[in-house]
C-alpha cells in the first residue's frame, strides 16, 4: 500500500518490483575510527550488482525518508544506500553542521565501491542538505560515480543567508533548531509547541539568547549563524563553491522559484555551463519544504534519477530533452530553453513614479515618498522564500495595506510581458538613521486587484542617512505578466522574521537590544531614477 501511495503522490512510473529487502544498520568506518550507520534497500531478487543510489542524510533513515527516497528508487532499477551523517540517528561522532561532509562523503564512497554487492555504478541523489553533501565531494569522486541529481540545494549551503548586507534569519535559525530537537522523545508530537518556541526565539532580544529560548541550551551552530558572516573563516570548510567547475560527472539539478537555495543553485549550474559541461536544470514553481511542493519537487528529482541518473549508470544515453526546463509562472506552463539565463531577454527599467505609478518612462520632478519603519513593529514577511507554512505565492493585500510599505503599479498591460532571468532594483533611498534596510518585492496584480508576489530581496545599509542608489538583488524568476494584469513593486524596510529586523543602531544582530524607529525616503525624479530592472522577452525575435 505504501508503495502504491508513494507512486501516485510522486507521479512515478510503474516499478520493476515492489518486493524489497532492507539491511539495517550497516557500519561504515571513517578514517578517524567513527562508524556511520546505513541501511541498504534492494530488490529481494537480483539486487546485487545494480547501480547504487547513495543518499546521505542528517534526518534519519526510517519512516517517511525511507518511503519517499529509498523505496521508489529500489523498486525501479537501483539499490539504495541511505546513510545517517555523523552524530545523528545512531551514527558515531558529533554533528558539526556542514563542516564534516567532504571527508565523510569521500570515505563512504570508498567503502561503497569496495562492497561485493555494489557493482560498478553509483549515482548521488537527494534534496537540500542531502544535495549539499553531493557537492562537498563532487570534485574527487571515484570513477564508479556516474551522475549527480542535487535537488533544492547548492554548494555553499547557508552562506547566502549570512551576507554582510542582509542577514536571512528565519531559515538558518529554524533549521538549526530543527536538527537540535529532531531526536528528542516525542519530537513529532511536539511540533506545534516547538514552532511557538521558535517564534518566541526569533523575537528575543538580544538574539544571542534565542537558542536557549528555542531549544533550552546554547548551540554553537546557532551562535555562528548570528555572529559570523558569509566570509568568516569559520565557514571555510562548509564552502564548496570553488569545487563546482572541476566536477566532471553529469549533473541534473532540480530547483524551485521560491526555494531558499535558488540563487546558489543557479550559480552552480552556470559554473558547470561555463566550464563546458552539459548539465541539466529543472526549475518548478516550488518552495523548499511545503508539503505539496516538496512532493512535487521530489517527484521531479526522482524521475531525473530514474531517467538521467540510471541511464548514465548503465552507460546509456539519457532521454533527450533541452538542457533547461522552466515552469513559467503566469503562463502556468513548462518551457524548454538552451541555457540559463536564456537568450532573447533584455533588461528593461520600470521606473518608480509619483502617485504610486510604475512605467518605463523617466520619472518627472517629484518629492520623495516617505514612510516610517519601526523595528518594534517590523514589516512582516508574507509568503515568498521561506520554510514557513505560507511560503510561496500569496495574496499581498494585508502587507500592502501597511503604512510602512510603498507600492508602485503600472497601468493595465495591453500585451503580455514575459520576464525570465535575474532581477534587480536600484532604489534611491535615504533614512533618518545611518543603519537601515531596503526590501523590494515584485508582484503580479490580476484583474480582480489581487496582488501576488513573484520575487523579492533585501539589502542592508550602513550609511543610509545620505541619499544613494541602493542595489537590491531579487530572486531570479520566470513569470509572464498577462495582458489585463499590472506589474507592481513594493518598497519597504524589512520582511521579518525571514530577514533579521534592523534595529537602527548599528549594533551586531546577536547583541542588539535597543530598537530605533526611522523615517525613510524613496526618491523618484530625473536625478534619482529609482527602478526595477526586469529581463523582458523581445517577442519580435
Amino acid at each position: 500500500m505504501i508503495s502504491r501511495v508513494v507512486q501516485r503522490l510522486l507521479d512515478l512510473p510503474a516499478p520493476v518490483t515492489r518486493r524489497l529487502t532492507v539491511q539495517r544498520d550497516l557500519r561504515v568506518p571513517m578514517p578517524d575510527g567513527v562508524e556511520l550507520l546505513a541501511d541498504r534497500w534492494a530488490p529481494r531478487a537480483g539486487g546485487d550488482g545494480l547501480p547504487v543510489a547513495l543518499v546521505r542524510t542528517p534526518y534519519g533513515r526510517r519512516g517517511g525518508f525511507g518511503a519517499i527516497l529509498a523505496r521508489p528508487l529500489a523498486e525501479r532499477g537501483f539499490q539504495v544506500l541511505m546513510q545517517s551523517t555523523r552524530g545523528g540517528f545512531g551514527s558515531g561522532g558529533l554533528f558539526d553542521p556542514l563542516r564534516q561532509e567532504r571527508e565523510d562523503g569521500l570515505a563512504t564512497l570508498d567503502w561503497v565501491v569496495a562492497q561485493p554487492w555494489a557493482g560498478d555504478a553509483v549515482v548521488l541523489v537527494g534534496p537540500s542538505y542531502l544535495g549539499y553533501v553531493q557537492w562537498a565531494a563532487a570534485d574527487r569522486l571515484p570513477p564508479q560515480v556516474k551522475a549527480m541529481v542535487p535537488q533544492v540545494t547548492e554548494s555553499g549551503l547557508t552562506l547566502e543567508f549570512l551576507r554582510e548586507d542582509g542577514l536571512s534569519l528565519e531559515t538558518p535559525f529554524g533549521w538549526g533548531v530543527q536538527v537540535a530537537v529532531q531526536e528528542r522523545r516525542f519530537a513529532p508530537l511536539r511540533h506545534r509547541s516547538q514552532a511557538k518556541k521558535l517564534q518566541q526565539a526569533l523575537n528575543t532580544l538580544p538574539l544571542a539568547q534565542a537558542d536557549v529560548v528555542a531549544i533550552g541550551r546554547r548551540s554553537d551552530y546557532l551562535q555562528d549563524v548570528l555572529t559570523r558572516t558569509e566570509h568568516h573563516p569559520r565557514w571555510a570548510e562548509a564552502d564548496h563553491r570553488h569545487r563546482v567547475a572541476d566536477v566532471a560527472v553529469p549533473v541534473s539539478s532540480v530547483a524551485g522559484w521560491y526555494d531558499i537555495f535558488l540563487p546558489g543553485q543557479l550559480r552552480d549550474y552556470r559554473t558547470l555551463q561555463d566550464a563546458g559541461r552539459r548539465p541539466r536544470l529543472t526549475v518548478g514553481p516550488w518552495t523548499h519544504a511545503g508539503g505539496r511542493d516538496l512532493l512535487r519537487s521530489t517527484g521531479a528529482a526522482l524521475r531525473e534519477a530514474l531517467g538521467f541518473g540510471l541511464a548514465h549508470a548503465r552507460g546509456e544515453r539519457p532521454p533527450e530533452r533541452a538542457p533547461v526546463r522552466l515552469f513559467v509562472m503566469g503562463e502556468e506552463a513548462w518551457r524548454d530553453f538552451a541555457s540559463w539565463p536564456p537568450e532573447g531577454y533584455a533588461p528593461q527599467r520600470f521606473h518608480l513614479q509619483a502617485g504610486g505609478a510604475l512605467s518605463p518612462d523617466v520619472p518627472a520632478e517629484a518629492a520623495p515618498d516617505r514612510y516610517r519603519y519601526d523595528p518594534a513593529d517590523p514589516t512582516p514577511a508574507a509568503g515568498g522564500v521561506r520554510m514557513a507554512p505560507d511560503a510561496g505565492r500569496v495574496d499581498n493585500a494585508a502587507l500592502e495595506a501597511r503604512a510602512d510599505v510603498l507600492t508602485y503599479t503600472t497601468a493595465v498591460l495591453g500585451e503580455d510581458v514575459e520576464v525570465i532571468g535575474d532581477v534587480h532594483a536600484e532604489i534611491w533611498f535615504r533614512s533618518s538613521l545611518r543603519f537601515a534596510d531596503v526590501f523590494v518585492r515584485l508582484c503580479d496584480v490580476g484583474p480582480d486587484g489581487r496582488s501576488v508576489n513573484v520575487c523579492d530581496g533585501l539589502t542592508s545599509l550602513r550609511d543610509a542617512d545620505e541619499p544613494a542608489a541602493v542595489g537590491v538583488r531579487l530572486w531570479p524568476t520566470a513569470h509572464r505578466f498577462r495582458r489585463g494584469h499590472r506589474i507592481r513593486v513594493q518598497v519597504s524596510s524589512g520582511a521579518f522574521p525571514r530577514y533579521a529586523r534592523n534595529p537602527g543602531t548599528g549594533e551586531p544582530h546577536a547583541t542588539a537590544v535597543t530598537l530605533r524607529a526611522a523615517d525613510q525616503q524613496v526618491h523618484h525624479d530625473p536625478a534619482h531614477p529609482s527602478a526595477i530592472v526586469l529581463p523582458v522577452r523581445d517577442f519580435r525575435r
